[in-house]
C-alpha cells in the first residue's frame, strides 16, 4: 500500500534506464501541420516552459471555425520531455479520430510536484498557467467536465495525482505503467536517478510534500463524499512491467474505497511499444467519456 514490497523496490533499483524513452517509430508524425509547439513565459517557474498540442483534423476547417473541443493532456515519464507523446508514439495519426486538443506539457524530472525550490512549481505551473493558456489560445470548452489528463510513469502518477487533488479540474485522468508508489520511494532505499530526483521534490521521507502528494494515503483518508467527486479513473499495466504490482496493490485500495475506475493489466513492459498502443486505448475512453459526438452535434 503506501509502502512499496521489497521485491518492487528492488527492481527499481536496478531499473532506472526503463524511465527513460526510446523512439520506437518513425518521426514523421512531427510534421503535421496540426501539430504545434510553443514556449509559455511562466512566472512560477521562472522561465520558458515548452509544450506541444495536436489539434484536431478539421480544427481549421472553415465548416468548424465555431466548433470548441474537449482537451486532453498528456504528460511524459521521468527522463523524457514535453514532445515525446508526439516524436515516439503514433498519437498524431491515432488523433485523426478522436476530435480533442492534445497538450503536451513540460514536466522535466519534477514528478509534476511542487517544490519550496525557486523555479519547481510543476504543479502550479500546470494548473495556474498552462490550462489558462491553452483554453485562452485555443477553442476549448474550458470546464472540467471536457478536460482529461494521463501519462506515462512519472506522468501517470502526475495525473492520478492532479485528478484526486483537483476533482472539479478533469472529468478523467488516466494512468499507463504508472509510478503510483512514488511520494513512498526515497534515495535511501533506492539510490541512483529514482531515488535522487524523488527525494530532491519530495524532501524527507516524513515531509508534508510527500504526504499532500502521496496517491494511497490521498485514496485511503478520503471519505464517501470526497471519493464521489473524484473524476473516473482509468488505469493500465503491462504484466511484465517491474510496476506491475505497484499498480495492483493501488487498485486493490481503489476497490476497498470504492472509488470508479477501469484497470487493465495486458501483456507487456514499460516501454513505447506498450504506451503506444494504450494511449489509443485511452483516447477511445475519452471519447466515450466526453460523448464527443453528440456534444459537437449539439453545439
Amino acid at each position: 500500500m503506501k509502502v512499496l514490497a521489497c521485491s518492487i523496490l528492488l527492481i527499481l533499483s536496478t531499473s532506472a534506464a526503463v524511465f527513460g524513452q526510446t523512439a520506437s517509430i518513425d518521426r514523421s508524425a512531427v510534421e503535421s501541420r496540426r501539430t504545434q509547439t510553443a514556449e509559455l513565459e511562466s512566472r512560477l517557474m521562472g522561465r520558458n516552459m515548452p509544450y506541444a498540442v495536436v489539434l484536431p483534423i478539421d480544427y481549421s476547417s472553415k465548416e468548424s471555425s465555431a466548433r470548441r473541443y474537449p482537451v486532453v493532456y498528456l504528460l511524459h515519464g521521468l527522463t523524457g520531455r514535453f514532445d515525446n507523446w508526439v516524436t515516439k508514439s503514433s498519437v498524431v495519426a491515432a488523433s485523426e479520430r478522436y476530435p480533442v486538443i492534445i497538450v503536451t506539457p513540460e514536466g522535466e524530472n519534477g514528478w509534476y510536484t511542487d517544490n519550496r525550490t525557486p523555479g519547481r512549481k510543476y504543479e502550479s505551473y500546470l494548473l495556474k498557467e498552462l490550462i489558462p493558456e491553452i483554453d485562452k489560445k485555443f477553442r476549448t470548452i474550458s470546464d472540467g467536465d471536457h478536460r482529461a489528463i494521463a501519462g506515462l510513469s512519472m506522468g501517470g502518477y502526475g495525473a492520478i495525482k492532479f485528478g484526486l487533488k483537483y476533482p472539479d479540474l478533469f472529468a478523467l485522468a488516466g494512468s499507463f505503467s504508472g509510478a503510483l508508489g512514488a511520494a513512498s520511494i526515497t534515495q535511501k532505499a533506492i539510490p541512483g536517478a529514482i531515488g535522487k530526483t524523488i527525494d530532491e521534490i519530495f524532501g524527507s521521507p516524513e515531509s508534508e510534500t510527500r504526504k499532500a502528494n502521496d496517491l494511497f494515503d490521498i485514496v485511503r483518508r478520503s471519505t464517501p463524499d470526497k471519493i464521489k467527486e473524484f473524476p473516473f479513473l482509468y488505469l493500465d499495466c503491462g504484466t511484465e512491467d517491474f510496476l506491475f504490482q505497484n499498480n495492483r496493490d493501488f487498485v486493490a485500495l481503489l476497490l476497498e474505497k470504492k472509488v470508479p475506475h477501469e484497470f487493465r493489466q495486458l501483456p507487456g513492459g514499460h516501454n513505447w511499444k506498450y504506451w503506444d498502443t494504450q494511449v489509443e486505448e485511452f483516447l477511445e475512453v475519452a471519447e466515450q467519456h466526453f460523448k464527443i459526438g453528440v456534444m459537437i452535434k449539439n453545439r
